[in-house]
């Protein structure tokens, strides 16, 4: 597979706002849960799917899919995003020098941490991106986000949503230049369109079978590449990630999210002249898609390689901050 295998008739690489439009409304989810919903594809987990993501469970093992939060990770700065500044306001020498105040030699450490909500590995909320001054489910953007936060659909709203079957398409491995290799990694600017998706769940085996109500976890390997050769552009630069064409296949295919190893979930540079993340403009507020980002499935792709087994439980709960439009996230799969 290559990147030229793109839906062109969707892409009409120099009128980014007619592809916007006609995809917008071809692959759109409003009004499908009702005028009130705040969930989006999150409403596609119910009862049941958690009992067989629970099913999934044989051996006990459990992977963390986060990057640290600490002040050595991926933020520039752009849009006032930096790292996390992590500050101990008690320590051990307190304790030690009698400096806490606590009595019959009681000590303790307390600390703080000030970042934005997406600095690190996250969820994109349904508040975070408008289309054409949308947001999700057709309502104004400014009746959803003030001042205030999101006075909608806040990322509170999914606090106890996301436990569900995960599914990783190891793509990196599947198609990289190293194809069959764990350790395989796309290039920047590698366009996945849904052929790759599906010849990725092909090479993997029946367990990678995509189904109504997963998340999806795409591996391209770029976070691979940056743990290895420093963070560079990572943030905002050049990265493969999903073409444009995939919207299609998000909306049909009824996924309750997906996650990538990247900063931005899609292909970068974008696939239009003059665009900014065309894709996320559709996948939020049309699809109503929780998108994760700068997840690190690393491990979990070694052991699911290790026994070609690529289903999973996951468990992805935001943080329940009233009214964030995004929230970080230690997302752990259990197999």
């Amino acid at each position: 597979m290559t990147t030229d295998a793109v839906n062109v008739s969707l892409i009409q690489r120099n009128d980014p706002l007619a592809s916007i439009t006609a995809a917008a409304k071809q692959y759109n989810n409003w009004g499908r849960w009702g005028e009130g919903d705040v969930l989006g594809t999150l409403n596609f987990i119910d009862a049941g799917k958690r009992v067989e993501a629970a099913a999934l469970v044989t051996t006990g093992e459990a992977f963390s899919l986060s990057q640290p939060f600490d002040t050595n990770g991926p933020q520039k700065g752009w849009r006032r995003r930096t790292n996390p500044v992590h500050t101990m306001t008690d320590t051990g020498v307190d304790a030690e020098r009698g400096n806490q105040g606590f009595p019959h030699g009681f000590g303790g450490a307390d600390d703080v941490i000030a970042m934005p909500l997406q600095c690190s590995t996250q969820w994109d909320g349904l508040g975070h991106i408008f289309d054409r001054g949308k947001a999700w489910n057709g309502r104004a953007a400014g009746d959803v986000v003030t001042s205030e936060g999101d006075l909608v659909t806040g990322i509170e709203t999914a606090a106890a949503k996301i436990v569900t079957r995960g599914v990783l398409l190891d793509v990196g491995r599947a198609l990289g230049p190293d194809g069959g290799s764990a350790d395989g990694e796309l290039p920047d600017g590698f366009a996945i369109t849904p052929e790759h998706l599906e010849r990725t769940i092909e090479l993997q085996g029946p367990t990678s079978a995509v189904r109504r109500g997963d998340i999806v976890v795409i591996r391209t390997g770029q976070y691979s590449r940056v743990r290895r050769d420093g963070w560079g552009d990572y943030a905002g630069g050049s990265a493969p990630g999903l073409s444009f064409s995939t919207a299609e296949w998000l909306h049909t295919s009824e996924i309750a999210g997906i996650a990538t190893d990247t900063w931005g979930f899609e292909v970068r540079p974008n696939e239009f002249e003059g665009a900014f993340q065309p894709l996320h403009q559709i996948a939020i507020p049309n699809l109503g898609l929780f998108l994760g980002e700068m997840w690190d499935p690393d491990a979990l792709a070694h052991a699911c390689a290790a026994d070609g087994r690529y289903d999973f439980m996951l468990t992805a709960a935001p943080l329940p901050i009233t009214g964030a439009v995004g929230s970080p996230v230690n997302p752990i799969a259990v197999r």
